[in-house]
């Protein structure tokens, strides 16, 4: 069963709840290795991401693996794509065994668990790996989602409904689960005679935007770069699955490709409006009035739209 369909038979709203859990997967999924490498992985015996493995091929580097749990992560993964929930299940376990202190695995366990369900739309030990998650990570997206959906099927409506509101204020803007969260939010809310409409504008309004916005141009104009992106929403979902240590590492990383790209494109407002936010995010205001500096002084005719842009941020 996949993203979009309903939820199993049984639950209290019936209302199609884990429709968030692929986007979620998928977003996980897409950190790969890294998130095992945090905790002494071996990427390095990795087979290659391109798509080309085989289930064979991932099998084969799995049960090579003794101390890495990436490959078993991989595995798992590639199962789930198939919708082999059951085998996807298994995978996880054998990863969960090298790396026991990894949230994402135990929330990534607990999805293949309900989706494998035919009859319990939330099988204890997809519960309790649920909460193992949360424990280990309080923040995880999955877990959370997961676990208001629990509430929800003990007809906690209310309840269900406030944790999932605080998971929207708490996601990145376009993140790939926000559309289905949103949506499962309004179902629950509309089966139970719930007014949730100024609840979720009030959720959305307060979240932060994402740490570099994707794309360039609507500032440069003909000046813009075809080349010069931020992340993607998937990829600013993934880092919401790592520690926070990883995600400070992973934002640092992007922020010093920009600064780098603006170097060879000085002329590209945008990109210098993304570096001023970025820097901003990262509780780095000093930097973020160098980079204004830097930006009117290789774009002196833009200085008043760029120093508007400051301001706006907060950068005086």
């Amino acid at each position: 069963m996949g993203l979009g369909e309903q939820a199993p038979k049984g639950g209290s709203s019936k209302a199609g709840w884990f429709l968030l859990g692929g986007a979620l997967l998928l977003a996980a999924g897409s950190i790969g290795y890294n998130v095992y490498e945090g905790s002494g992985g071996d990427a390095a015996s990795a087979v290659p991401g391109d798509g080309t493995a085989t289930i064979e091929q991932l099998r084969a580097a799995a049960e090579a693996s003794k101390d890495d749990a990436g490959p078993w992560s991989d595995l798992a993964f590639a199962y789930f794509q198939q919708g082999q929930f059951g085998e996807a299940a298994t995978a996880y376990r054998r990863a969960l065994a090298i790396a026991p202190d990894e949230a994402v695995l135990w929330s990534a366990l607990g999805e293949s668990l309900v989706l494998a369900s035919e009859r319990d739309p939330l099988p204890p030990e997809a519960l309790q790996a649920f909460q193992k998650a949360v424990a280990l990570d309080a923040d995880d997206p999955r877990a959370r989602y997961f676990l208001a959906a629990k509430k929800d099927i003990d007809k906690d409506h209310e309840g269900a409904i406030a944790a999932w509101l605080d998971l929207l204020a708490d996601s990145p803007q376009g993140a790939p689960w926000e559309a289905d969260l949103v949506r499962t939010i309004e179902q629950v809310g509309q089966m139970n005679a719930i007014d949730v409409a100024p609840r979720i504008a009030k959720a959305q309004a307060a979240r932060k935007p994402a740490l570099i916005a994707p794309g360039s141009g609507s500032v440069a104009g003909e000046a813009a770069s075809s080349t010069l992106r931020g992340p993607s929403a998937a990829d600013v979902a993934a880092a919401g699955a790592m520690k926070p240590s990883e995600q400070r590492q992973m934002a640092e990383g992007m922020v010093a490709q920009l600064e780098e790209r603006l170097q060879k494109e000085p002329k590209n407002l945008d990109g210098w409006v993304m570096l001023m936010r970025s820097r901003m995010t990262l509780g780095e205001p000093a930097k973020a009035k160098a980079a204004l500096d830097a930006a009117v002084k290789a774009n002196p005719g833009s200085a008043a739209d760029l120093r508007a842009q400051a301001a706006a941020l907060g950068i005086s």
